[in-house]
């Protein structure tokens, strides 16, 4: 059996065990067809259909396989909420044992359209749930997307989890804080200095806050110089009550100021801190991953469908790095005594390893607590 197949056939028994509900006939032909996908992604780090071909472990021709893709992702039966949420809801199932911090981020992908994606944040890296495709140059996305991304996960998440979701400044709209206060979730998103805030009946630019903060007087991240304002209106709508605050870190350009209904601002802080985990995601997803942006594609329609596969293959690479970790295989593919790799390259070096020695391939779309 080729290394091909071997690892065609690992995954689509795991995409077929792992469904949480019934299969039918043509859903099974779909997951046979995603299976070859993602294995094909894999193998070829491309997400151009041609490379992708190639890698695919049948006896079809290439043009043959290329079709079959091509038709794959026009198919309209292909949504999100079919054969990608289900792995979405496991894997936040799997996570939600701790608190499940969310971030939500825009990128390019393809040609002229963008992914407004959200992810939860595990070990270093941000697992995708979510994304809206649409065509238009980089830049911000409507509220009213945030809303609904924010809506689609929250239906996925156990009751009664703790959940903490970050964001920049494009997301600190008061709608968009207003949904997740009616969620019961937790927030920290970044603001602009020129947002306008009332506290103690005085109405004033933030900026005014962050003119008050020296950086000379910072020592880093840990011993922040900062000016946090509770019980806060925010916006000339005086949306609240919020707490919004200023930082100055060590080497930082400006000012941070940030926007939460959290309690205590360093541990607002503390939070944000992690939003830039999203970028390792984009990262890999295009120069150190699957070269998304080299699709060719342009239909928003058929980039979301390819980002179903994209994404379930990140995920089952960043497993297979944690297992690297658990399960006694650093040593053995790498270091013993200090790891240079992140969870997605040690995956990567993981099943290269699996596929040479003749070892069984471990498939799963969650993660190791």
């Amino acid at each position: 059996m080729s290394d091909n197949h071997r690892r065609y056939r690992a995954i689509r028994q795991a995409l077929t065990q792992c469904y949480p509900g019934e299969i039918s006939g043509r859903m099974a032909q779909h997951l046979t067809t995603l299976a070859a996908f993602i294995s094909g992604i894999v193998a070829s780090k491309s997400s151009q259909l041609p490379s992708i071909a190639p890698k695919i472990g049948d006896r079809a021709k290439p043009e043959s396989r290329v079709k079959r893709l091509s038709r794959w992702l026009d198919n309209e039966q292909i949504k999100e909420e079919i054969y990608f949420l289900p792995y979405a809801e496991m894997l936040l199932n799997c996570l939600a044992l701790e608190t499940l911090v969310l971030v939500m981020d825009g990128s390019g992908v393809g040609r002229g359209c963008c992914a407004l994606m959200i992810h939860v944040i595990y070990k270093g890296r941000a697992l995708p749930l979510a994304w809206i495709v649409r065509e238009c140059p980089k830049g911000h996305a409507p509220e009213a997307l945030h809303i609904e991304l924010v809506e689609l996960v929250r239906a996925l998440i156990p009751e009664g989890t703790k959940v903490v979701f970050l964001g920049d400044g494009e997301f600190d709209g008061t709608g968009l804080q207003a949904t997740m206060n009616d969620s019961g979730w937790f927030y920290a998103c970044r603001t602009a200095k020129s947002t306008v805030a009332t506290w103690e009946g005085v109405k004033f630019n933030l900026d005014l806050l962050g003119s008050s903060i020296k950086p000379a007087c910072v020592g880093g991240w840990t011993k922040l110089m900062l000016i946090e304002l509770k019980e806060a209106q925010f916006t000339r709508d005086a949306y609240g009550p919020v707490m919004v605050l200023c930082c100055w870190a060590k080497d930082e350009a400006e000012s941070l100021y940030l926007v939460s209904n959290l309690s205590v601002a360093e541990e607002a802080i503390q939070y944000y801190k992690k939003r830039f985990r999203i970028e390792t995601f984009f990262s890999d997803q295009k120069s150190r991953g699957f070269n998304i942006q080299k699709s060719h594609l342009e239909d928003c329609q058929r980039l979301s469908r390819l980002l179903i596969v994209s994404c379930l293959a990140y995920i089952w690479i960043v497993y297979l790095g944690s297992l690297c970790k658990t399960d006694g295989w650093q040593g053995i593919i790498h270091r013993k005594s200090r790891c240079d790799l992140s969870l997605f390259q040690l995956g990567f070096r993981l099943l290269d390893h699996f596929m040479n020695e003749g070892l069984s391939i471990p498939v799963q779309f969650y993660v190791i607590i």
